[in-house]
């Protein structure tokens, strides 16, 4: 065959295969119009209820920004993400219009007088419900807006001067007034970046033990000390109704604040020095000072130090006071926790957390609530008789839920729920909520019921349920529960019995919509949504939860989609996307179990993996990828060949339906799933192809600990290497797709990784594929990315799984 024969040969093959763009690559593509038309499908408002249900809230996203707008000046420290132009984040998808809608009538209401270009986020409504407050995010900055629920108007209250660099800039006072954090309007012009440097950049340890996670976008210099100092500058404002201001207290680098429930106290975080270029911002040295309403300190509550010698491990914490917060059914009590431990998890004690308390007007010694043998995790709040304290210990998964009487700390607590997290089968659920006088969340309970709604999971799959949990007989009655064909869970519960209720009902076809249940009246539940269906081309698409067994008997699962019109007899085997994600378990039986549900929407994201169904795949999604080890045993010790035979019994399974052609399997995944990815096809030949985002392939470049890897790298060197695909990238012998976001802030995948692992693949003469994308995070945003990745992904797929005999065979 002569050169020019072969070159044309080559050539006829990708055009006849839709490869033809291949030689033109510049700039972002397109992918196919079946794709494009799900990518172009209108979102759904959010939805969000008054108190007592009469009405919802309509908020109507923007769509994707454009590739200009996330490519506007950005600044990178302190672990934050910075618009330099409005003290506010850099990246967010903003609500371009609000709507109230009648949940009786079924009456909508447009809100007037928006911004002309809305951009609109924090929205937070008062306590009586007569207003709503939002942000607009502007070219110079992000104003204050304000809805008269009365009159269905916005209007302007500030120019833009709302700092939102750090987040919890708004709160409504129980007066109707609005306290804002606002750029020190005293805070002077921006620092610029000096014309020569001042010195070497220095910094040094003297023996104290700092093991940190791989944090990004940390301070680097004197320069960006300055300028994280001028953007958290900050003065609090009490802003009226008609738009008059006033300034609160002292400024500085406010992190956050709160406000009392009586409306009579501020408690105000604030940033000082000397700051890390090892952590990032939330873990600065900071004071917890409280102030009166009108601004003047009354105490100092705590000193926290910088963050930065922490112990290791997932259940380490700081010393000290943490977790600091104002009593939910207390006019103005505060309320904390402090480890007993040293924040180390490998100290044995009995007592490892304390709970503390301190009253109004915090002159009087701080009093011991509770303790918890575990690490704290939170109180739901109820009244003075009545708390459930939250305690869980990551490492074994252990969560343990006690009922404590606030007012005598010297009663023993009652253990209600004691269990595994991971374990969906006996979830009794999450305690439901409903606002006090104080405008503030408390425990929806009659007496020693406490009302709950669970995921419900079953061997069936997740059938939610509304319940009454009994504190005293731990015995659980449950009120409703969803039944099949149908995916329901309650939002919403209207009236004190729970026989009053609103859910979000959907189906495998059926748009998820809101719906009125009366379970005593016995009446038809009534629809009070109408969102349409967005994926028309989707309808039809087959769809089944599938269980199977690993080769040493563990049960797995995944939910297949098959084609519309598709019928396995007639049309044979076709080509498989497998998308999957792993997760440790300490627990067989847990890691067992069904997860998902078989009757829920099909709804699409950026990165889902189903808008290959339109273009003739068989989808294996949320294909479960356990990695168990029991008691002492680590999970990761054994992450090599339990990963493998996950992927083993998923490939035999669909090929045994007749569903998917074993020669024909790409296997892919975001994040922890490229990593997975990039695993299986280091130490299998099972797949045609495999897609990897946003991975990270070399876990010597996350030496403190991984996703749920405790050990640093010290001390299992093994495990670190063997789970690296970069240790084995000599032996990839299936073509692999990396995409990876430029500025990813992800801990642990910095973009290099997939720059390192691509250049091992390449010196190794593997067949791969990297692309950066431009100016984008660990999730992807710019509409431009989004397509473009799509694209990529359907150009792989297409070439090495769907037309791979073909085109073997003409190339032979």
């Amino acid at each position: 065959m002569t050169r020019r024969f072969t070159f044309r040969l080559l050539l006829g093959i990708l055009i006849c295969f839709g490869f033809s763009e291949v030689k033109a690559q510049s700039g972002y593509q397109k992918p196919a119009k079946s794709i494009m038309d799900l990518v172009d499908a209108p979102s759904t408002p959010s939805v969000s209820f008054n108190k007592d249900g009469s009405w919802m809230l309509l908020l109507e996203r923007a769509d994707n920004p454009s590739i200009e707008d996330l490519s506007q000046p950005e600044l990178r420290i302190a672990g934050l993400r910075i618009n330099p132009a409005t003290s506010g984040p850099s990246r967010g998808r903003g609500v371009e219009n609000i709507k109230i809608k009648m949940t009786q009538s079924g009456e909508e209401k447009q809100i007037t007088g928006l911004p002309s270009n809305p951009n609109l986020g924090d929205f937070s409504m008062s306590h009586d419900e007569k207003y709503l407050s939002f942000t607009q995010t502007e070219a110079n900055g992000i104003s204050l807006w304000v809805v008269n629920l009365s009159t269905f108007e916005a209007k302007k209250l500030t120019d833009a001067i709302v700092n939102d660099v750090y987040g919890n800039s708004i709160l409504w006072t129980p007066e109707n007034q609005l306290l804002i954090k606002a750029a020190n309007p005293n805070r002077g012009s921006m620092p610029q970046r000096p014309a020569a440097p001042a010195g070497p950049i220095i910094q040094e340890t003297s023996g104290d033990a700092a093991p940190s996670r791989t944090y990004q976008d940390l301070l680097a210099d004197p320069y960006d000390e300055a300028l994280f100092a001028f953007f958290m500058d900050s003065q609090i404002m009490l802003v009226n109704l008609d738009g008059s201001k006033k300034p609160i207290g002292p400024s500085g680098m406010i992190k956050g604040m709160d406000l009392s429930p009586d409306g009579s106290y501020i408690m105000v975080d604030l940033i000082k020095k000397p700051f890390s270029y090892l952590v990032p911002a939330s873990r600065f040295p900071y004071d917890v000072e409280i102030w009166s309403k009108d601004g003047k300190k009354l105490k100092t509550l705590a000193e926290i130090p910088l963050d930065e010698n922490r112990p290791t491990g997932f259940d380490a914490t700081v010393t000290g006071p943490r977790n600091i917060n104002w009593r939910a059914d207390k006019p103005a009590t505060l309320y904390w926790v402090e480890a007993q431990d040293g924040g180390d998890a490998r100290v044995d004690t009995e007592e490892r957390d304390v709970v503390f308390t301190l009253d109004a007007p915090f002159t009087a010694q701080k009093k011991k609530l509770a303790s918890t043998p575990y690490r704290y995790a939170g109180i739901a709040w109820s009244d003075d008789s009545f708390a459930i304290l939250n305690e869980r210990w990551t490492r074994s998964r252990k969560e343990v839920r006690s009922v404590i009487n606030p007012s005598d700390p010297s009663l023993p607590k009652r253990v209600i729920i004691d269990r595994s997290s991971d374990d969906l089968y006996n979830d009794p659920g999450d305690p439901l909520y409903i606002e006090n006088e104080f405008g503030r969340n408390v425990l929806m309970r009659k007496g020693d019921l406490v009302f709950m709604t669970s995921p419900g999971g079953s061997p069936e799959g997740n059938m939610p349920f509304l319940s009454t949990f009994n504190t005293k007989t731990k015995e659980q009655e449950i009120l409703w529960r969803s039944q099949a064909p149908y995916y329901e869970r309650v939002v919403k519960v209207i009236d004190d019995n729970g026989t009053e209720f609103i859910t979000l009902k959907e189906s495998t076809e059926i748009q998820p919509n809101y719906w009125l249940v009366n379970t005593k009246k016995r009446i038809a539940p009534r629809q009070m949504t109408n969102f349409a269906n967005p994926y028309e081309s989707l309808k039809g698409v087959q769809k089944q939860l599938v269980t199977y067994k690993r080769k040493d008997g563990l049960n797995l699962s995944a939910v297949i989609y098959t084609p519309a019109g598709y019928d396995v007899a007639k049309d044979g085997p076709l080509p498989v996307l497998m998308w999957a994600y792993p997760r440790e378990y300490k627990s067989k039986e847990v890691a067992a179990q069904v997860r998902g549900s078989k009757y829920a929407f099909t709804r699409l994201s950026w990165g889902s993996p189903l808008y290959w169904v339109t273009r003739g795949y068989a989808i294996m999604d949320r294909t479960e990828m356990p990695i168990v080890g029991e008691g002492d045993k680590e999970p990761n010790d054994y992450f090599i060949e339990q990963l493998v035979a996950n992927a083993e019994a998923a490939i035999d399974h669909i090929v045994e339906l007749g569903i998917g052609d074993r020669d024909r399997i790409a296997v892919g995944g975001h994040s922890y799933g490229a990593f997975m990815t990039a695993n299986l096809l280091s130490h299998t030949n099972l797949f045609a192809a495999g897609i990897a985002r946003s991975g990270a392939y070399n876990r010597t470049l996350t030496p403190f600990g991984f996703q749920y890897e405790q050990r640093t790298y010290w001390e299992a060197p093994d495990v670190y290497f063997n789970m690296s695909p970069f240790s084995f990238a000599h032996k990839v012998e299936t073509p692999i797709l990396l995409i990876h976001g430029q500025a990813d802030n992800n801990s642990g995948t910095f973009p290099i990784q997939s720059e390192r692992y691509y250049n091992a693949l390449k010196g190794h003469g593997a067949t791969a594929r990297l692309v950066f994308l431009p100016n984008e995070s660990h999730g992807y945003a710019a509409e431009e990315s989004i397509l473009h990745t799509l694209w990529e992904m359907d150009t792989w797929l297409e070439k090495y799984v769907k037309n791979k005999n073909q085109i073997k065979k003409e190339t032979e």
